[in-house]
């Protein structure tokens, strides 16, 4: 996978934490991974299409998932993850998917995004074909969001 691939994820991740949330990120270290990707109780999937082809998994828990959804939505008090919650957390992984389409566009990369897919629930484990996956841990305020980037 090239890194030309996963930095527009790292940023667009940052970009828009601070513009939707008003965090101030911090990246953890990198990792390779070989097999399935774990589910924190909260997944996001989208598919990636076109010259770059794949799958962003963001995966994060329902009590972070909770605390992002309500600094999303100006500090409402999120007490439970229900439709709402999830809808922002959604959407939240569309705009980072996005935005870094957007980056990889700037490259001239023509690439194209599937609908987000939130999956809940423990023990889920997402399998992303045959490709080896990059995570990258982002500390929030709120708890870890997680981006799984396997790409190719």
């Amino acid at each position: 996978m090239k890194v030309e691939y996963i930095n527009p994820f790292i940023s667009a991740t940052f970009e828009i934490l601070k513009m939707t949330a008003n965090f101030n990120p911090i990246k953890g270290k990198l990792t390779l991974k070989n097999e399935p990707v774990p589910s924190y109780g909260v997944s996001v999937l989208i598919g990636v299409v076109g010259e770059v082809k794949g799958q962003i998994i963001y995966s994060l828990s329902e009590k972070t998932a909770m605390g992002i959804s309500s600094k999303m939505m100006m500090g409402m008090p999120i007490e439970e993850f229900d439709e709402m919650a999830k809808s922002a957390i959604s959407e939240l992984a569309n705009m980072i998917t996005g935005n870094a389409s957007t980056q990889l566009s700037m490259q001239g990369l023509e690439v194209d995004i599937s609908p987000p897919t939130l999956v809940t629930g423990t023990n889920v484990h997402i399998t992303t074909n045959t490709m080896q996956t990059i995570v990258v841990p982002v500390e929030t305020e709120e708890g870890i969001f997680e981006i799984n980037i396997a790409l190719e």
